[in-house]
């Protein structure tokens, strides 16, 4: 089987042949439960040692894509409707405190330690100095470079703004778009969101839900300015919203001339293999902003998230709240920029997956 293989790269080998691979089942060349060629095979083919298409091969089955069985070889375990049901509600109705906030075991800590090492040694004493107020532009980089592999949204470093979790982000915002606006929340909803806003003076309109999300006629009826929503899995419901009920998101904003929060909570472990289309890849308003943590996704300790604004924002943040600090440390940032730029995240994602279940 022939991969072309580009020696001048700066990506190993390995890396290339796994990439390859992977975008050979995902797209259908390789059915479930085809075998894949032997190591030895494979090898030969790219004049590669067999140790380095052992490496791809083990990536593959870290993230769920395929098995190896013993003394038969390996095989795909992918299938394109995968789908992995979600945790189910903590007792105290917390979500940071839900299976998959804690410590996630599908990350070795030793991959971190040895990151962490990375990064003191090829940053120094940068990871001393003081961010720059919107985050540091490695990361920024980083984050748009992911988004667009992953999530369809094509932006610019200067619209992602870092900050230490998604409530620090929730009260940018309101402070940002004005303390004295309403904003319309899901109900139920995860109880920090209406405390952080009730606490900036914003005043909340709770909307009910439907199994397909918040009902039409609950919009309709709502004066607010400013929806905020958890799109997929949202928090206790575990409600994702329809297409066409997120399409009524969108033209509700459009038509109010409002402004959409979009809480990107969770999705990334919606599907096997491919997340949903967020509402900030779907309009062309530019009336969406987009928020997203790492604390569920690595561990809860880390304390770092994103926005990503729309352009028409942008001089608005500046002029309200542009001045304010960046509240991560730079350690956690350029260990962040590397942990994306890797792969490390995806293949983490892949792996925490697969670890929940197995495709039906």
């Amino acid at each position: 089987m022939y991969i072309s293989i580009d020696r001048d790269s700066s990506e190993p080998v390995y890396m290339q042949i796994y990439r390859e691979m992977r975008s050979r089942i995902i797209s259908g060349a390789f059915v479930q439960g085809a075998k894949l060629p032997s190591k030895r095979e494979l090898a030969a083919d790219c004049f590669v040692s067999v140790v380095t298409v052992e490496h791809a091969y083990q990536l593959l089955c870290d993230e769920g894509f395929c098995e190896m069985r013993r003394r038969s070889g390996c095989y795909v375990k992918y299938s394109p409707d995968s789908f992995f049901t979600v945790s189910a509600e903590n007792e105290d109705g917390s979500r940071e405190r839900s299976a998959l906030a804690e410590h996630n075991e599908n990350i070795p800590f030793s991959s971190v330690a040895a990151m962490l090492r990375k990064v003191i040694l090829d940053y120094g004493e940068r990871i001393l100095m003081k961010s720059p107020m919107g985050g540091c532009l490695r990361l920024r980089e980083a984050i748009c470079r992911y988004l667009s592999r992953c999530r369809s949204i094509s932006v610019s470093s200067a619209q992602v703004i870092i900050g230490s979790g998604a409530e620090y982000l929730y009260g940018v915002c309101i402070q940002m778009l004005g303390r004295n606006k309403t904003v319309a929340l899901e109900s139920p909803s995860y109880e920090k969101i209406r405390a952080v806003y009730t606490a900036h003076g914003a005043v909340c309109d709770m909307l009910e839900m439907d199994s397909e999300g918040i009902r039409t006629d609950e919009l309709d009826g709502t004066n607010a300015e400013i929806l905020h929503v958890t799109p997929f899995n949202s928090f206790p419901s575990r409600i994702t919203a329809s297409a066409e009920r997120r399409r009524a998101y969108l033209e509700w904003a459009n038509k109010r001339n409002a402004v959409i929060i979009e809480d990107d909570y969770d999705s990334e472990f919606t599907l096997n293999g491919k997340a949903p289309q967020t509402l900030f890849a779907q309009t062309t308003e530019n009336n969406v902003i987009y928020i997203n943590t790492f604390s569920k996704t690595i561990a809860p300790s880390l304390r770092a998230g994103y926005m990503v604004l729309p352009k028409n924002l942008l001089p608005l943040y500046e002029k309200t709240v542009g001045f304010y600090s960046c509240t991560v440390p730079m350690l956690e940032q350029y260990f962040l920029a590397e942990w994306l730029d890797s792969g490390e995240f995806e293949r983490t994602i892949n792996r925490t997956r697969n670890s929940r279940g197995s495709p039906t």
